[in-house]
């Protein structure tokens, strides 16, 4: 279910409030510490902050689990929700873990995580597709 303006607000704002009490935790025990220090601090603590924005904002799509289910691109039947599982995506944001609906094509055995939107300059749908030799449900339950 998509979440509101106000609760997706909320959340962000407790990640960044976490995120800036850490650079002031390492201020003040830091000393005197370097321009290339200071860097680096501010870059991971950015770096981290952005992931977990983009996975905030990835995750309140509304089509983690559209109805009726997506169809299988190699035979055009319908594939069928398997449940929600995990899938760690690397992305300009840096690695996501996204939780996912997970639909899977009894004919073709075919597995297919999709996101419901489309991302880059180029229209990339966000798919993760499997097959049956390298089943992505498996290795989504292992992280």
């Amino acid at each position: 279910m998509k979440r509101t303006r106000e609760e997706l607000r909320a959340e962000l704002l407790a990640e960044a409030e976490e995120v800036i009490d850490e650079l002031l935790e390492w201020h003040e025990e830091a000393g005197a510490p370097t321009l290339t220090q200071i860097e680096d601090a501010v870059l991971s603590l950015r770096k981290r902050l952005g992931k977990r924005m983009a996975e905030v904002v990835i995750g309140d799509q509304e089509a983690i689990h559209p109805v009726p289910g997506p169809t299988c691109a190699k035979c055009g039947r319908e594939m069928h929700y398997k449940g929600m599982k995990r899938v760690r995506v690397e992305g300009r944001a840096g690695n996501i873990v996204l939780e996912r609906a997970y639909y899977h094509c009894d004919r073709c055995r075919d597995g297919l995580f999709p996101p419901g939107s489309t991302t880059g300059s180029e229209g990339e749908a966000l798919e993760w597709r499997c097959s049956q030799t390298n089943d992505l449900a498996e290795r989504a339950g292992g992280l």
